[in-house]
């Protein structure tokens, strides 16, 4: 990343109120062997990692520095044989991913979130922020989600989760966005304008048929 990108993208976040977001530095959660794509993992131990590791930096600073992996909840909501699948309008503060179809519901832990030590807890918190749902739900592990092919993967790394809901009352709680439940065929035409963690939750979703 050039020094002009670094600015840029600190400008951005530094028109917002800026914020301190849980982060794990990369060689403590990652191996030597960089991945890309989703693995399964024991959610157990990554959890001791965070808990052992995990420290908050400035998001101005962390959208930089790779040294460091943002942690973000990733949850995919599925009803029957749908797939909420949302699009970040172009509005968004997020630049890199304006337009962008994603199935990830989630977002940064922020100091306020650690009031329990369960990634699943935390899971939960950002589920109901970012959406209204009636409805029951049934939450499970996918696994570990991480993409070295851009610079937004490079400081990220997501947990993912797999939410089954009974009911198909769900509807996007930010105005910046827009969401709806799609089948698995139907969202692969938007694959080409899907946000990369979103194409490989596709993948996964596609080859496993969960």
């Amino acid at each position: 990343m050039s020094n002009l990108d670094s600015e840029r993208i600190k400008q951005v976040y530094q028109k917002k109120t800026d914020e301190e977001i849980l982060v794990v530095p990369r060689e403590k959660i990652l191996s030597k062997n960089d991945f890309n794509g989703i693995k399964p993992i024991d959610l157990e131990n990554y959890a001791k990692i965070i808990n052992s590791s995990g420290l908050f930096m400035w998001r101005s600073q962390a959208e930089i520095d790779s040294n460091f992996k943002q942690i973000i909840p990733y949850l995919v909501f599925n009803y029957e044989d749908k797939y909420f699948l949302m699009q970040r309008k172009s509005t968004s503060s997020e630049v890199r991913l304006k337009n962008k179809y994603s199935f990830g519901i989630g977002g940064h832990i922020r100091k306020e979130d650690i009031l329990k030590k369960s990634i699943i807890d935390w899971s939960w918190r950002e589920f109901y922020e970012e959406v209204e749902y009636s409805g029951n739900l049934k939450i499970e592990p996918i696994g570990l989600l991480n993409d070295e092919t851009n610079f937004v993967g490079e400081v990220h790394i997501g947990f993912v989760f797999l939410l089954k809901g009974d009911s198909d009352k769900i509807k996007i709680r930010s105005e910046l966005k827009s969401g709806d439940l799609l089948r698995l065929e139907e969202c692969k035409k938007l694959y080409p304008v899907m946000e990369s963690w979103s194409q490989y939750v596709f993948n996964y979703l596609s080859e496993t048929k969960r």
